[in-house]
């Protein structure tokens, strides 16, 4: 699923909405990441809903991909989706 991803590359992780913290922030659970992410939400998601993660690649190994969320994020390369690859500027 995440063939052809390199770095730089804009991509994208379904997480599930675990709870609001406070108004304007939830709690996330982004698959095979074991630790706690929060996220800045103004639309009034609901606990279970689906919501896309975007950010961009910064390191890729055999298995897994480093992504650019705010904090920086690891996971299995089978749980994300390429949404933009990179273009270097044209001179």
């Amino acid at each position: 699923m995440a063939r052809g991803i390199g770095i730089g590359d804009q991509v994208a992780i379904t997480a599930t909405v675990r709870r609001r913290i406070t108004e304007d922030r939830v709690s996330v659970s982004i698959p095979g990441y074991d630790f706690p992410h929060s996220i800045i939400d103004h639309t009034k998601v609901n606990r279970g809903q689906q919501i896309d993660l975007k950010g961009e690649v910064t390191r890729i190994d055999e298995d897994t991909v480093t992504i650019d969320l705010g904090p920086l994020v690891t996971v299995d390369r089978d749980k994300v989706r390429l949404m933009e690859k990179y273009r270097p500027p044209k001179r």
